[in-house]
């Protein structure tokens, strides 16, 4: 049975990139018939925090991804432990002292004689007695994997056959001198442990891959799990999108007015063969196929995700909105104006056309705006309203076209374009076009 797990470290909110992450093992579980492991990374006590953690289930669920079971690392500190200890006995995880700035220098000497930055292996060397002296003498070892000789090779899923010799590689750190374990460590064992298929994840975990697939052997001798890096996301100028880039974050977006579905249609076809559609997670998952991405970076454009958002907005009934707009709004505002929305908080904007207070408009032809209030027709109005009405203000001036038009829709809206007035002014409402109208010729 295919099982994935999304990782995540709740160490800051979630942005597109996570997105993208989980929302491709999410298809690629569903599209098999798989099962998905939500787990959280959350050894790092000092960035942790649960706000962040909160954010990623709600995040997850505002996007309409569902998880078949969840695990957490901060859960699993015995299981480390213990794993850790066969590791000693076997000799691959071996204790160092050196501090940050010994390190430091040893990389600068690497760095003049034109050399990898690569641990030299130093501390292999030291005797049981040396051990012990830097001990008494108040040093805490952390603990380093001992790599093997020769590279890691895997067929990737995506960017085709890899390989990372090891003699590039410094022999990693698993666990602090704190005796925290790090998530290179912890992620093998949890994978292992948790029967993980397919490990699908960014570009910039490959020389991670490399070093856990070692790892993940010295651990267990269960078959590896297959691999798949998707090419990280690039900004319009080409640069990787940063974690902390607001404006690339789920919550701003959220707020922002960009709908769950135009983010999850968007993304699930970022750096495919395919064009995005206003498609559901089920016709995505249906469609999906990892056989699609391609190699090179793909570009994060806003432009295309508000235009799949427009889309998307122009579909959806009252009912899927009900609740996000205005209290007084009611089905006939929303047919009215969701034709012309970028985003859902734009409706707002247009609740105030309708029911609240505009800026008086400077129009210089107020003899044309009194003919215009002179003809209103009486209530109640419809949608035949405008056509009657504008007929009438015709007749009455002489003005057809875009001189006719336009005057009238900015002085009772605010604005020289927007949603139809047909349908607009029943909305506005008798009174209130009589007031705005002779605001104007007063």
């Amino acid at each position: 049975m295919v099982k994935v797990r999304f990782a995540p470290s709740p160490t800051g909110y979630l942005h597109v990139g996570n997105a993208r992450a989980a929302l491709v093992n999410f298809l690629f579980a569903r599209s098999q018939g798989g099962h998905f492991l939500l787990r959280l990374d959350d050894t790092d006590s000092e960035r942790g925090r649960p706000e962040y953690e909160q954010g990623i289930y709600d995040d997850l669920h505002w996007l309409g991804l569902d998880w078949d079971s969840t695990d957490k690392q901060s859960l699993r500190f015995r299981r480390y432990e213990e794993a850790a200890e066969a590791l000693k006995a076997a000799g691959r995880l071996y204790p160092c002292f050196e501090n940050e700035d010994e390190l430091a220098a040893k990389r600068a000497a690497l760095a003049k004689r034109k050399l990898p930055p690569v641990y030299d292996r130093a501390a292999l060397n030291m005797t049981a007695e040396q051990r012990a002296a830097a001990e008494a003498g108040g040093k805490r070892p952390y603990w380093r994997f001992k790599l093997s000789e020769g590279a890691a090779s895997w067929p990737d899923l995506v960017l085709g056959n890899r390989t990372v010799k090891f003699g590039t590689v410094s022999d990693p750190v698993l666990i602090r001198a704190d005796g925290t374990p790090l998530y290179s460590f912890t992620s093998v064992v949890d994978d292992v442990d948790h029967a993980i298929t397919h490990i699908i994840r960014g570009e910039d975990h490959v020389t991670n891959t490399a070093v856990q697939i070692d790892l993940f052997q010295a651990v267990t001798s269960a078959p590896l799990p297959r691999f798949a890096h998707l090419p990280l996301i690039s900004d319009g100028g080409g640069e990787k999108l940063s974690k902390r880039l607001g404006s690339v974050s789920l919550r701003s977006m959220r707020k922002d007015g960009i709908e769950a579905q135009a983010i999850t249609a968007y993304l699930a076809r970022l750096g495919t063969n395919k064009d995005p559609a206003p498609l559901t997670l089920a016709e995505l998952a249906a469609a999906f196929n990892l056989n699609d991405f391609g190699r090179s970076s793909p570009r994060f454009d806003p432009k295309q995700l508000l235009s799949l958002n427009r889309k998307i907005l122009h579909g959806l009934s009252f009912a899927d909105v009900a609740d996000r707009l205005p209290v007084a709004a009611g089905e006939e505002f929303w047919l009215a104006v969701r034709g012309n929305l970028d985003l859902l908080t734009e409706a707002r904007l247009w609740w105030e056309v309708v029911a609240g207070e505009i800026t008086r408009p400077d129009l210089a032809e107020t003899g044309f705006v009194q003919a215009a209030l002179e003809h209103l027709p009486a209530a109640p109005w419809g949608p035949e309203t405008w056509k009657t009405w504008t007929a009438a203000v015709a007749e009455a001036t002489g003005a057809k076209g875009r001189a006719l038009y336009q005057p009238l829709r900015l002085a009772l809206t605010g604005e020289d374009h927007g949603p139809e007035m047909a349908a607009m002014l029943p909305l506005i409402g008798y009174k209130r076009t009589a007031e705005r109208l002779t605001r104007i010729v007063v």
